[in-house]
C-alpha cells in the first residue's frame, strides 16, 4: 500500500509539473489583462498539433519541437486577442470570458476540420520504465519534468531581468501607475498574450507527450489548469506552480477514493474549497 501511494504521489509531481505551465500562461494573462482567457484550452491543442507537425512531419525531436509548439501557439494567441478579444475587453471581463469560451469551440472545430477526430502520437523512442524500488517514472516523464522546469526558470529570468519583464509586472501590478511612467500597455498586453498562450501551447504539447493528442487535448485540460491558477491565486505565478501541483497529486490521490473515472472530481473540490476558505488563493493575489 505504500508504494502504491508513493507511485500516486509521484505521478501527481509529474502531472502537476506539466500542470504548472499552462497554468502559469493562465494566470500571466489574468494578471496582466485582468480577465479570464479560457481560449488557454484551445491554444494548449493548437500547440499540442504544432509540436506534431514539427515532430512528426519534419523529424525534430520532442525537445526541440516544444518550441515550435510555443511559437505558434503564441502567435496565435496575439492574433486572436488583437482581432477578436481586445475589442471586447472595454466592456467588462465577464463577457470578455464568456467570448474566450465561444473562441474555443471555433479553435477547436478548426483544429478538427484540418486534423480530425482520430487520437495521434509522437514520433518517441521506446524505452523501460525506470524502477527505483517499486516506484516506476518513464525517461519521456523525465525529460517533460525538465522542459516544464526550464520553460519555467526562462519565465522567471524574464520577469525578474528583463525590461519588458518589469512593465509586465508594472502593468499587472498598477496598470494606471504604469501608464503614467510611459508604459505601452497595448504593446505589454500582446507580450503577455503571446507568452501566456505560448506557455499554454507548450504545456499541451507536454500533455500530448505524456499521453496522446486529439482536439479536445485542451478542453480536457482546462479545468485543472483553472484549478490550479485558482487554488494557488489567480495573477500570481508562483501560486500557479503551487496551485498546480496540490491539483496535480491530489487528482492522482483522489484514484483511492473515487476511481479514476471521478479524478476530475478533485479539481472542482479544489475550487470550491479555496473560495469558501480563502478567496484569494494559497499565495494571494498578484504576488510575483
Amino acid at each position: 500500500m505504500f508504494f502504491e501511494l508513493a507511485q500516486l504521489v509521484v505521478n501527481g509531481l509529474v502531472a502537476g509539473t506539466i500542470l504548472a505551465v499552462p497554468a502559469i500562461g493562465f494566470t500571466a494573462i489574468y494578471g496582466v489583462l485582468r480577465f479570464p482567457n479560457f481560449a488557454v484550452a484551445s491554444h494548449a491543442t493548437i500547440g499540442a498539433f504544432a509540436g506534431y507537425v514539427a515532430n512528426v512531419n519534419f523529424g525534430i525531436p520532442a525537445w526541440g519541437a516544444v518550441a515550435f509548439a510555443f511559437l505558434i501557439a503564441g502567435l496565435s494567441g496575439v492574433l486572436n486577442d488583437e482581432f477578436l478579444l481586445k475589442p471586447l475587453r472595454p466592456t467588462g471581463p465577464l463577457t470578455t470570458a464568456i467570448a474566450s469560451v465561444a473562441l474555443v469551440i471555433v479553435l477547436e472545430n478548426v483544429i478538427r476540420f484540418f486534423f480530425g477526430n482520430d487520437l495521434r502520437g509522437y514520433d518517441l523512442p521506446i524505452f523501460r520504465d525506470w524502477r527505483i524500488a517499486e516506484i516506476r517514472i518513464g525517461p519521456q516523464q523525465v525529460e517533460n519534468i525538465i522542459i516544464a522546469i526550464i520553460a519555467m526558470a526562462i519565465l522567471f529570468l524574464f520577469l525578474t531581468f528583463t525590461r519588458m519583464g518589469k512593465a509586465m509586472r508594472a502593468v499587472a501590478d498598477n496598470p494606471m501607475l504604469a501608464s503614467i511612467k510611459g508604459i505601452n500597455a497595448d504593446m505589454v498586453g500582446r507580450l503577455v498574450s503571446f507568452v501566456g498562450m505560448g506557455l499554454a501551447g507548450l504545456g499541451g504539447m507536454l500533455i500530448g507527450l505524456d499521453t496522446s493528442i486529439d482536439p479536445l487535448t485542451g478542453f480536457r485540460a482546462i479545468l485543472p489548469i483553472f484549478a490550479a491558477a485558482v487554488v494557488g491565486g489567480l495573477g500570481s505565478i508562483p501560486g500557479a506552480v503551487v496551485g498546480a501541483l496540490t491539483v496535480g497529486v491530489g487528482e492522482e490521490l483522489s484514484i483511492v477514493v473515487l476511481g479514476p473515472e471521478y479524478r476530475s472530481v478533485f479539481g472542482f473540490l479544489a475550487i470550491l474549497f479555496v473560495l469558501l476558505f480563502r478567496p484569494r488563493g494559497l499565495l494571494g493575489e498578484r504576488a510575483y
